[in-house]
């Protein structure tokens, strides 16, 4: 098993230091995104890509419309309205239950001292793990003409590793503070606004190692088509600020294509 100093680059990532935290803690706040070059060693991400190319006959793909809101349509607005708008995600994934137990991706997930960075930059007390089998550690495939469409997360943080970025194409596009979810906020004209193209948006251009945190409630965004020929692999840690939080059944076959 890989330990946590083969995984971190604590040279370019000092994550016990308080300034280093508070550093990344500021950026956060202030642009709601922190990206880490480099974050994870050469040799974990050899490791991760390897397991994720070993497990690729377990990849569950899917190719679904949603609306921006991921949430059912509202039949109070036309079908042509903002609100109903659908827009196409595909990607494949694998999940947590499908990773060796002596993956890098597992001992990240679960080393102590991660969490306490990751709580001091999100404001949180503790994070947990998903109570159900298959949600906290998911590795993302991004096939040619594969993507991820425009949408509002209904978590208030996300946390991203990249293993393998595209050749060309499957960027992440992004346009921040879009609307107050907490306050019922939809703004329907702002995202038909980006919808439409008339809206400028931020792009991250990731390596592979690259650590993203992303306050995505509010900001809208997406990864565009993957236009290369190398997939895009993706790494998604999943914690709760709660304990004892599973996905629904039908949630996990929304996204995984069985339940646990």
């Amino acid at each position: 098993m890989m330990n946590l100093e083969k995984i971190v680059d604590f040279t370019l990532h000092p994550i016990n230091d308080p300034a280093f935290r508070a550093a990344c803690r500021d950026r956060l706040n202030k642009e709601g995104v922190l990206v880490l070059p480099q974050f994870a060693t050469k040799a974990a991400i050899d490791a991760i890509f390897a397991e994720g190319e070993a497990n690729r006959d377990k990849v569950y793909a899917k190719r679904e419309e949603h609306t921006v809101y991921l949430s059912a349509t509202d039949p109070a607005y036309p079908a042509d309205h903002t609100r109903n708008r659908m827009v196409i995600s595909s990607k494949g994934c694998i999940t947590d239950d499908a990773l060796p137990e002596a993956s890098p991706l597992r001992t990240l997930y679960d080393a102590p001292e991660f969490r306490e960075f990751l709580c001091d930059i999100l404001g949180e007390t503790t994070l947990y793990n998903y109570a159900d089998p298959l949600s906290s550690v998911n590795l993302h495939y991004a096939e040619t003409g594969q993507e991820l469409g425009w949408h509002f997360d209904n978590s208030s943080f996300a946390i991203t590793l990249m293993v393998q970025p595209a050749t060309s194409g499957g960027e992440f596009e992004y346009v921040s503070a879009l609307r107050d979810a907490d306050a019922g906020d939809m703004n329907f004209d702002g995202v038909a606004d980006v919808l439409d193209g008339r809206t400028a948006v931020k792009r991250l251009s990731l390596d592979a190692g690259d650590l993203v945190l992303f306050r995505g409630r509010n900001a809208m965004h997406r990864v565009t088509p993957n236009e290369g020929t190398r997939t895009r692999m993706l790494a998604v840690l999943a914690y709760n600020t709660e304990p004892g939080i599973a996905l629904s059944k039908e949630a996990q076959m929304t996204f995984y294509g069985r339940t646990a």
